[in-house]
């Protein structure tokens, strides 16, 4: 798995959003955040240019305008802790930028969201990625060295010119201390709270992290869906909670998945305690839920026994033999 452990804190599916940029002349802000690839339709125009799948700016014109870059601030969807950063200008060939810096904030509450409410607030950025050249129709892959949990990022891209994508990755930050203190059961594997695959199986079809992306499917690509298995055994994924705790109950969905759900499924815990490593072989796993019949195109909602209610850090989902899954929800207390 690309950024293995890691999710994409600004994407536009878990909340991200585009609040303000210097210039989108050529193309609007959002899409920097939109999933998927960027895709290039040639002869489209429209009545600025180019149609682009991406951010574009117009060209600079004398140190005056922008102070030498253009720049964008985006709310991320999930507060965290950012590791790397890719800048992605496919298909900007002639027209990508020439560099980019990337600064990130903690901006606590509801800051506004106007330009010059933003902007106002520019001391409590800082600065994570000093600028860096970019190549054009590329993805350019940045690391980032920082453990603090930030909420906005503001890309700045010199002089100017298009982005197809940003995303950046890292480890969610969720307020433990207040969910605790709910005394609700909380979805202890979701990606706002941490949670991410570690390994699979297969996912030939679409990948596992869409099953503990917030909301219900959208469709039968939103969800996690092997290939037809052809021999014996069955497929799994393994994923890591985004803190211990004792589950209570498991939603398992297959919505979308009429006929190519799987015939049942089984879910497995494990506790190693303070570690964020995956499982090893050596890994002890315990039943949370016995092998069950699933349904097509159904939620179903089933309750841990109380004799198997041990603290766990990571799960094992069984699905037999194969097919498609739309979401897992595993909730449950925090514990210790």
């Amino acid at each position: 798995m690309p950024h293995e452990g890691l999710i994409d804190l600004a994407a536009a599916r878990v909340g991200g959003r585009a609040l303000v940029a210097s210039d989108e002349f050529f193309a609007p802000r959002h899409n920097l955040l939109a999933a998927g690839r960027a895709v290039f339709i040639e002869g489209k125009y429209t009545d600025r240019g180019k149609w682009m799948d991406g951010w574009e700016t117009r060209r600079q014109r004398g140190p005056e305008r922008g102070g030498g870059y253009d720049w964008c601030i985006i709310r991320l969807g999930i507060p965290g802790a950012i590791r790397a950063v890719t800048v992605d200008t496919t298909h900007f060939r002639g027209n990508h930028p020439a560099a980019c810096s990337l600064d990130a904030a903690q901006l606590p509450g509801a800051p506004g969201e106007s330009a010059r409410a933003l902007r106002a607030l520019d001391r409590a950025f800082v600065e994570l990625l000093p600028r860096s050249p970019l190549a054009g129709h590329t993805e350019n892959e940045f690391a980032v060295a920082s453990n603090a949990g930030y909420t906005h990022v503001r890309l700045k891209i010199y002089p100017d010119g298009g982005v197809a994508r940003l995303r950046i990755w890292g480890e969610a930050r969720p307020d433990w201390r207040r969910i605790a203190a709910a005394r609700r059961a909380v979805d202890l594997v979701a990606v706002e709270h941490g949670g991410v695959p570690l390994a699979t199986s297969d996912q030939f079809f679409s990948e596992p992290l869409n099953l503990i992306m917030p909301g219900r499917s959208r469709d039968m690509g939103d969800g996690w869906e092997t290939r037809r298995r052809r021999g014996p055994g069955h497929d799994w994924v393994v994923l890591r909670l985004g803190r211990r705790g004792v589950v209570e109950r498991v939603d398992l969905d297959t919505t979308h998945f009429k006929g190519n759900f799987p015939e049942s499924a089984s879910l497995e815990g494990c506790d190693l305690g303070g570690s964020g490593a995956a499982p090893g072989d050596d890994a002890v796993w315990r039943e949370l839920l016995p092998r069950t019949t699933l349904r097509a195109h159904a939620r179903h909602r089933l309750a841990v026994s109380r004799e198997r209610r041990d603290p766990v850090t990571h799960v094992r989902l069984n699905i037999f033999p194969d097919g498609g899954v739309a979401r897992l929800r595993v909730w449950g207390r925090v514990e210790p």
